[in-house]
Formats: C-alpha cells, structure tokens, sequence
C-alpha cells in the first residue's frame, strides 16, 4: 500500500506491549507515592474535629468551675451539657473527661479530656488529643514522633 505522498504504509499501528507495560509502571509508581500521601492527609483534615471538641469541653468546663468553683464530668454533671461520652460534630472522635484533686487535695480542681480518634481516623499517627485544666495540650507539637503527619494541635 502506497499513502497519498508516495511512501509505502506498514500495516502495523498502535503501541507495543513493552511501550503499554513502561506506562503501566509509571502509573503504579505514582499510586504507590500519591495514596499513602492523600491518607496522611486524610487524618491531617479530619485531626480539627477532635481538637474543636475538646476545646469546645474545656471551655464548658471554665464555665462550669466559675460557677461551681469544681470542674464537672461528663457523667452526671447536666450543666457541661455533652454525653457521655462525647462525640465530635462529624463524628470522628469520641472524648472523656477525667476529673481529680489538685496536689493540694482540693476535689474537682484538675481536669483532662481526652479525645480518642474512632473510626476512619483511628489509625492517625497522633492517637489520642487531649487538653488539661492548665491549657496543655498532647500530644505536644514538639514531640518527634508526630511530626510526620503534621502537628498533632
């Protein structure tokens, strides 16, 4: 066969198999660095509902003490007004609330809450939040072991 410009034309057309399998491996070498890439991100972007909960509680809980002059549980305190135990808003975290005395041995005068990551985030590298009375919050975003996935606050 002859094409309109006079050159012979092989009846061959298309890609060869190792040209099809050089692509395929191009792909899966992307994949293999973008997945493990979105999932970090993935607990990165769902970390602030556990963090927004338990700011939320420790705020309750300064409302609670300026009133009580005691901070208050999750259970059988009405006045913090979350369950027990609390859930985020998207439903990502579950919190508790730990309540003890001071070192000087005043009940209620310490609390911490914590918020343990649940189902689709429960395997972030930060596990578990949590805030105290005193405003510290772990885990700490000098901690080494977290700063992989980001900070963890």
């Amino acid at each position: 066969m002859i094409d309109d410009h006079g050159n012979p034309v092989s009846g061959q057309r298309g890609f060869t198999m190792i040209e099809l399998m050089i692509v395929v491996v191009i792909i899966a070498v992307l994949a293999a660095i973008a997945i493990p890439a979105y999932g970090r991100y993935a607990y990165r972007a769902r970390r602030p509902d556990g963090q927004q909960l338990l700011l939320q509680i420790a705020n309750a809980q300064e409302r609670y003490y300026a009133t009580n002059n005691q901070y208050g549980s999750l259970s059988g305190t009405p006045g913090l007004g979350y369950a027990n135990p609390a859930i985020s808003e998207k439903g990502y975290y579950s919190a508790q609330i730990q309540v003890e005395a001071d070192p000087a041995g005043n009940s209620s005068a310490v609390f911490v809450a914590t918020a343990t990551p649940i189902g689709a985030q429960a395997r972030d590298a930060c596990s578990a939040l949590s805030i105290s009375n005193a405003g510290v919050k772990l885990p700490a975003a000098s901690d080494a072991n977290f700063n992989t996935n980001g900070h963890c606050w």
